[in-house]
């Protein structure tokens, strides 16, 4: 480990600089009846860790916030230049607003008192056209820890935005997931190593004391 990536790391205890990014854990994307049933399958893997770095962050009042991905019920507006937002459309499970599938999967839930809903209604990732990095500066918030799905798409997407954006972003490997699960690995090893600083679940609930 360098001095940076020790640096980024021991900063992560910090509840004050440091927000927990959840990427799409909703019921219609990893949960029961899921829209993409292959990614759903291989994210069923990471959800005990998701449970347990939440319950961590939240221990240690480090802000979750809850990326959404969402459509409104007519479609306006909603993404139509890439196969991936075809391929949703024509999916029987819908990622509509109030519906039980943009609701965060069970094993995370949602605390009124303390979590962020973050919906969007267009674009690959939670820092497309949304006010999230406005938010996080407007709280003095530098380290981003980002999880959830998936590697493909979303989680490069938001990772990409995020380190361009001057963000320091951490990446807890067992938290992430992607299809088919050795692409997704590929993406760590590849793209992300180069971007981020990679943890896991454990070493971020040692550092926050959990």
């Amino acid at each position: 480990m360098n001095k940076l990536e020790k640096s980024t790391i021991e900063n992560s205890t910090d509840p004050t600089c440091t927000a927990l990014l959840l990427v799409e854990c909703q019921n219609g994307v990893i949960g029961e009846g899921s829209s993409f049933p292959a990614l759903a399958e291989e994210a069923a893997l990471i959800i005990p860790s998701l449970a347990q770095l939440v319950k961590a962050a939240r221990g240690a009042n480090i802000k979750v916030i809850h990326g959404l991905a969402l459509i409104r019920n007519d479609a306006w507006g909603a993404s139509r230049n890439a196969r991936l937002f075809g391929a949703a459309r024509k999916s029987p499970v819908q990622q509509l607003p109030e519906s039980r599938e943009t609701e965060p999967i069970p094993e995370i839930g949602f605390y009124e008192s303390s979590d962020i809903l973050l919906p969007r209604f267009q674009g690959l990732s939670p820092t497309s056209g949304t006010e999230l990095k406005s938010l996080l500066r407007n709280e003095g918030i530098s380290n981003v820890v980002v999880c959830g799905v998936s590697l493909n798409i979303a989680i490069q997407n938001c990772v990409f935005d995020l380190v361009n954006d001057a963000f320091n972003v951490l990446v807890p490997v067992d938290a992430v997931a992607g299809v088919p699960g050795d692409y997704g690995k590929s993406v760590i090893e590849n793209t992300l190593s180069m971007l981020v600083t990679l943890t896991d679940v454990e070493k971020l609930k040692d550092l926050w004391d959990i």
